[in-house]
């Protein structure tokens, strides 16, 4: 930081934090939540295997839709996951409430790892990972908001879209490491043995790789605007009360322009690969690699539009995605049938494409829209509420109504509806690019 030898109790603006801090901190939140979504995230690409070892006498569809009712209940906590998380994030500091929730996280995703099959102990199997499902959601629930206002307390105003770009960009990236792994084994292991233990491996890396978060996390100081709250004696003793007595309209905006977030990563980057083998008849190998494309595309994609966020703002960038969504999913969706890989992955990176204009500016958005005393809970609340009522069910609704309609298109009309809420959402906002944020 800059030197403070004058003024010892000097708590430098966003603007004078020194580069290297600045790079540590982006360091320390991409690791950490990649950590957390890599973990979260390989559930949902091992989905038919944990299906057959968990509910081995379903039809393949019931099982599914049963495993995906695990992945989604797991998302019920979230709110309340939130709440807790915002309280700590807002009184007790961002860097605390990151440190604990990468621990819970790692260790609830290694105990999945070790969790006996149907077979072993019955019905207590699925109740076991039910629980343990529970934990990673009340884990996640503090990851994103956190890290997202972590980065964003640290950045200038004139680069904030860019740098808490970093946020969506390090969960692209533990997904796309959750798609790789799983891509290989499917491709190395048989059947058996992908039921048997293949489906067990991604798991085992949470815990090595949750301390090595960890310790990073802890070499970090707290944010320069959550440190001069406590300096005021201004830190809110009940942030969820204040949030909900003057900051209702904000929560109401950022959950409605989050249903789009919420459902489109979850179909697009979560569920799709299980959509194109179970509905459009591809090798799970095969179309675990289509994502595994489009989500590099993704990565590299996040940070441009980060940063024009921060160039032409972010209520114009958040309703051109949403009106993108809204005149482009089903005639996307409706390509995937028929084409072959070449052609499926286009069509994959450019879901990727219009998905990352409404992530790439939406963490760095919710930041801006709550004042500091309530910035954590006001984001991981709406945003943990939305996720977990249209997020966490995405897949086992895009599952659903292809049974109840029997139109493989179903999934997509169901995007288009959360691009209509975001959209009415957003022209309720005002702009908040470039400026300083609120206190």
């Amino acid at each position: 930081m800059t030197n403070t030898t004058a003024d010892p109790g000097h708590i430098p603006a966003p603007e004078e934090v020194q580069a290297g801090v600045v790079k540590k901190v982006l360091g320390a939140s991409f690791l950490g939540n990649f950590v957390e979504w890599f973990d979260y995230a390989s559930y949902g690409y091992l989905a038919t295997a944990i299906a057959v070892a968990f509910f081995p006498n379903r039809d393949p569809q019931a099982a599914l839709m049963a495993t995906f009712a695990v992945f989604a209940i797991s998302f019920v906590v979230r709110p309340v996951g939130g709440i807790i998380w915002g309280l700590i994030g807002d009184r007790l500091g961002r860097r605390t409430a990151l440190s604990w929730s990468i621990l819970i996280m790692s260790g609830a995703t290694t105990l999945i790892a070790f969790l006996p099959s149907y077979q072993s102990i019955g019905i207590w199997a699925p109740i076991l990972l039910l629980l343990l499902r529970i934990v990673q959601g009340f884990s996640a629930s503090g990851e994103y908001a956190g890290a997202a206002a972590f980065i964003s307390e640290y950045s200038p105003p004139n680069k904030r879209g860019l740098y808490t770009s970093m946020v969506p960009a390090s969960t692209a990236t533990g997904l796309l490491a959750g798609s790789l792994m799983s891509a290989a084994l499917y491709w190395l292991l048989s059947d058996a043995q992908m039921h048997s233990f293949g489906w067990r491996l991604p798991f085992l890396l949470a815990f090595p790789l949750g301390i090595v978060g960890l310790y990073i996390r802890l070499k970090l100081e707290d944010t320069p605007k959550f440190r001069e709250l406590e300096a005021e004696q201004q830190v809110e003793r009940t942030p969820i009360r204040d949030l909900f007595t003057f900051h209702r309209r904000e929560v109401i905006i950022a959950f409605g322009v989050t249903c789009l977030n919420a459902v489109g990563f979850y179909l697009i980057l979560s569920y799709m690969p299980t959509y194109l083998s179970e509905e459009l008849g591809m090798e799970h190998a095969v179309s675990t690699l289509a994502t595994s494309v489009s989500l590099i595309t993704y990565i590299f994609l996040i940070f441009l539009m980060g940063r024009l966020s921060d160039i032409f703002g972010r209520k114009t960038a958040l309703i051109t995605a949403s009106v993108l969504f809204i005149l482009l999913t089903v005639p996307l969706f409706r390509m995937l049938d028929g084409m072959g890989f070449a052609m499926v992955i286009l069509i994959q990176i450019a879901f990727g494409a219009l998905l990352t204009i409404n992530d790439g500016t939406l963490a760095t958005f919710l930041t801006e829209l709550f004042p500091t005393k309530v910035r954590f809970s006001g984001f991981a609340f709406s945003f943990n509420s939305a996720n977990a009522l249209f997020g966490g069910t995405a897949p086992f609704m895009a599952t659903w109504l292809i049974g109840l309609s029997g139109s493989k298109l179903a999934p997509a009309w169901y995007l288009v509806a959360a691009a209509v809420v975001a959209l009415i959402a957003m022209l309720m906002a005002t702009e908040t690019a470039g400026k300083p944020l609120k206190d």
